[in-house]
């Protein structure tokens, strides 16, 4: 400092206005440039060098380029703040202007390479903790880097009116509804993070869904005002934290912890289908090795049950019979009971629902032992391929709307038989289809006029 301070050599120039004055800014402004380039050449990758070589991993994040580059650029910014006195004939109000920006570019850069440090915090737990999506700290440390900001803010505007910062803290508690109104989201964000984490609700990597907010997928990042999920089609839709809390949403994270997906789906049987079975059919389904042993055991109940019936002498319509849809459904629950895709620990159901106008729906009610996604629909859809298919067997028929094929086949249906009558009448070389119809004709009149009574 004895260079900026002893300007003796200089005096010869002491005969031009502000020349002086001008040498000695622009050798300050030397050594502020300087003193940064010794910084970050020699500090900055030589602790860069020493924090890469220790085997702990919390300096490398701590330590980080972006931390020392910040903290770098104090040392220019303090030199031109002490040495800016030194300099003569400046005027006191440009000194000191020049020194409160230069301080508050200190607090400036002090803010942001805490806010860094937090950054380098947040990968640190990412990386090492297993509980990181389950607790995400994120959050939280956005918190503190906007209280940082905050102070950061009120030295930086203190430092350039030159008072203090007590001084406009004090008038924090006045400013309170201001502050409450402009930051609302923000706290009641503040508030739903505490709450989703305390309460486990949400994690980084969940599946949720929220239809009030389109959002279908999974949870990819948690910060303290907005919770990004990205849908299945690969859109990004932003949820503000508060509205996880306000609103309802469905996270899937229990199906996928519990090892098995539901299958929750109905075939809808024509009711007109549905009857008793023959002893023949009953003896040709023994075939299927899934319900021969049911057939036998339910031959065997009807059997003591009618006799039964019989020897009180009841009338034979009282007896009960094996029908084709009760058949097939102990038949589906066979099935899937010796399906390899379908979880066995879990809750198994082969149900009838409420007969409708579309039919008689049996439900099949089952998990799946997978809870990926293509494997789930591959399972369920070969289970339902093969119990369409099978359906026939029992003499069974699914419901299905008529669709126009199903209408052009009935009207060509009715056509034949007017097309057949049409071409008898046209190949009959004597007339005699002509007088037998118009016989038929007369008869029929005669027939009608003898029965009148008149």
């Amino acid at each position: 400092m004895t260079l900026l301070t002893d300007w003796t050599f200089l005096e010869p120039l002491e005969a031009y206005p502000y020349t002086f004055t001008v040498l000695q800014l622009a050798g300050l402004a030397l050594a502020a440039w300087l003193a940064n380039w010794l910084t970050r050449v020699i500090l900055v990758r030589v602790v860069t060098r020493v924090v890469k070589a220790t085997p702990m991993r919390w300096d490398d994040a701590l330590m980080s380029p972006k931390v020392l580059a910040r903290l770098a650029n104090i040392v220019p910014a303090l030199i031109i703040a002490s040495g800016i006195a030194a300099i003569t004939e400046l005027p006191s109000g440009v000194e000191t202007v020049v020194r409160n920006v230069a301080l508050a570019f200190v607090a400036l850069t002090i803010a942001l390479a805490i806010s860094h440090v937090l950054d380098a915090v947040n990968q640190l737990y990412v990386a090492s903790s297993s509980r990181a999506n389950e607790r995400p700290i994120k959050g939280y440390l956005q918190v503190v880097k906007l209280v940082v900001y905050v102070f950061a803010v009120v030295v930086i505007v203190a430092t350039l009116i030159d008072r203090s910062p007590l001084l406009l803290l004090s008038g924090f508690g006045a400013m309170s509804a201001v502050v409450m109104l402009v930051f609302k989201d923000t706290i009641l964000s503040l508030v739903a993070s505490i709450q989703l984490a305390n309460n486990d609700m949400l994690r980084v990597g969940d599946w949720i869904e929220m239809p009030a907010l389109q959002a279908d997928g999974d949870v990819i990042d948690m910060a303290l005002n907005t919770v990004k999920v990205q849908n299945w089609d690969k859109t990004v839709t932003t949820i503000p934290t508060y509205r996880l809390i306000s609103d309802s949403f469905k996270n899937w994270r229990g199906m996928q912890e519990s090892g098995g997906r539901r299958i929750k789906r109905a075939l809808l049987i024509d009711q007109s289908s549905v009857r008793f079975l023959e002893p023949e059919e009953r003896s040709r389904l023994r075939r299927i090795a899934l319900i021969d042993e049911y057939l036998d055991d339910k031959r065997r109940e009807l059997e003591a049950y009618n006799e039964n019936l019989l020897a009180k002498g009841k009338d034979p319509v009282n007896t009960r019979r094996v029908t084709n849809i009760g058949t097939f459904r102990a038949y589906v629950y066979h099935y899937l009971r010796a399906h390899p895709g379908i979880h066995q620990d879990m809750t198994l159901l082969v149900r009838q629902l409420e007969p409708g106008a579309t039919g008689l729906p049996l439900e099949l009610y089952c998990f799946t032992n997978s809870v990926q996604w293509a494997v789930y629909e591959n399972t369920q859809s070969d289970i339902f391929d093969h119990l369409i298919a099978m359906l026939p067997e029992f003499g069974l028929r699914l419901y299905q709307a008529p669709g126009g094929a199903d209408l052009a086949a009935l009207m060509a249906s009715l056509s034949r038989p007017n097309e057949a009558a049409n071409a008898g009448a046209d190949t009959d070389p004597d007339g005699d289809v002509a007088r037998s119809v118009a016989g038929v004709g007369g008869e029929g009149e005669a027939t009608r006029a003898g029965s009148s009574p008149a």
